[in-house]
């Protein structure tokens, strides 16, 4: 499933197969929650080289619903998508819907946030739901913390995602033939010693794969590199990490370094959507008044649709006239320059120059 190419320091290069497509590590998957990433459709995602890409179990199996997804021959039928499907389980959502969810230890009860109705999620239930619906990779219910979080608390919600991993895992066990491949996630907040624990007993548990999670809900940025650290330390090289909803340049630059290969998150497009430009001379925003006679693409360097047509005068005024378009085409923009900078981190570790890559992006990203 995952073949390590090469290391540079602890950074990694790799390739991921998987069913529906053979993956270059690191990689950026973008966010499509429901079956979509906003404002795009699935040929322009394959048009940008996107090979992975992310939905949501507990959004999907609301809407539409597992059932239909699965009289629709799965999830990349349905959303006429052919390359790689990963599926995250609704965890993140325990965390973020707490006033409408009950935390058992049998699952999540949730009041659904599109008519009120009440769902219950198992591990074995939202494994089964990603099975059906026919992804690549499927993740483990899990509980996020929220931060802050106290150690006895955190060691609980730790205590408790192991429990349900080893449910699910028993569940997958008895499809060993499918295609989905189901990933673990390490939590254990912003301890060290719990980070390092879950990771160590996850590890002991085998799965494909390892996700970190808990490690995007508010905590302040200086305490990702040694969280990461403390997990990635124990798990086993021969098989990808996936570090959850972090996708800032910065940041991925910081996780690659520590030893991580893939990454997920909604800031590139959704920061689009609000007319941020994402360039490898830092982001700016189109609303601001020096793009309003500013005849230069977004990125000089780019060689995405949008760079190649549009200007940037042309497109803040798009956002000041409230267009739709302009909403499409900075997601398509920044999604570009995504792809691009983790195809220059790869490269960089092949040739064995991360280090001075990673500097010199960080200078001239301002």
């Amino acid at each position: 499933m995952f073949d390590l190419v090469c290391t540079d320091g602890g950074a990694r290069a790799g390739v991921l197969r998987l069913a529906h497509a053979t993956v270059e590590t690191p990689v950026f998957m973008p966010v499509g929650t429901q079956a979509c990433v906003k404002t795009l459709i699935s040929e322009d995602l394959e048009d940008l080289g996107y090979q992975l890409i992310l939905g949501n179990t507990y959004h999907l199996w609301l809407r539409p619903g597992i059932d239909l997804l699965e009289r629709a021959g799965g999830l990349h039928s349905f959303m006429a998508w052919n390359r790689g499907l990963l599926t995250d389980s609704g965890g993140f959502q325990v965390f973020s819907l707490a006033n409408r969810r009950d935390v058992s230890e049998e699952g999540v009860t949730f009041t659904s946030h599109v008519d009120g109705t009440r769902h219950r999620l198992t591990p074995e239930t939202v494994f089964d739901a990603q099975r059906r619906m026919g992804v690549d990779i499927a993740m483990c219910l899990d509980e996020c913390p929220p931060y802050p979080t106290g150690l006895s608390e955190a060691r609980d919600m730790m205590e408790r995602t192991l429990r349900w991993a080893l449910r699910a895992r028993n569940v997958w066990e008895k499809t060993a033939t499918n295609t989905t491949r189901l990933f673990p996630i390490v939590q254990g907040s912003t301890f060290d010693s719990l980070r390092r624990e879950s990771a160590e007993r996850t590890v002991a548990m085998d799965f494909p794969g390892y996700a970190l999670g808990g490690l995007s809900v508010g905590e302040p940025r200086d305490l990702l590199g040694p969280m990461i650290d403390a997990s990635v330390s124990v798990l086993p090289p021969n098989k990808p990490r996936y570090l959850m909803g972090v996708g800032r340049p910065e940041d991925m630059l910081e996780a690659v370094a520590r030893g991580v290969d893939m990454f997920d998150c909604v800031w590139p497009t959704r920061n689009g959507r609000n007319g941020q430009a994402l360039t490898f001379q830092g982001p700016f925003n189109l609303r601001t008044n020096a793009c309003r006679e500013d005849s230069r693409p977004l990125d000089e360097t780019c060689d995405c649709p949008v760079c190649r047509r549009y200007s940037r005068r042309y497109l803040a005024h798009l956002f000041r006239a409230g267009e739709y378009s302009a909403l499409r085409l900075l997601s398509l923009h920044n999604l570009a320059f995504m792809l691009h900078f983790t195809r220059r981190m790869r490269q960089a570790i092949v040739s064995g120059t991360f280090v001075s890559f990673k500097e010199e992006f960080l200078k001239g990203y301002v």
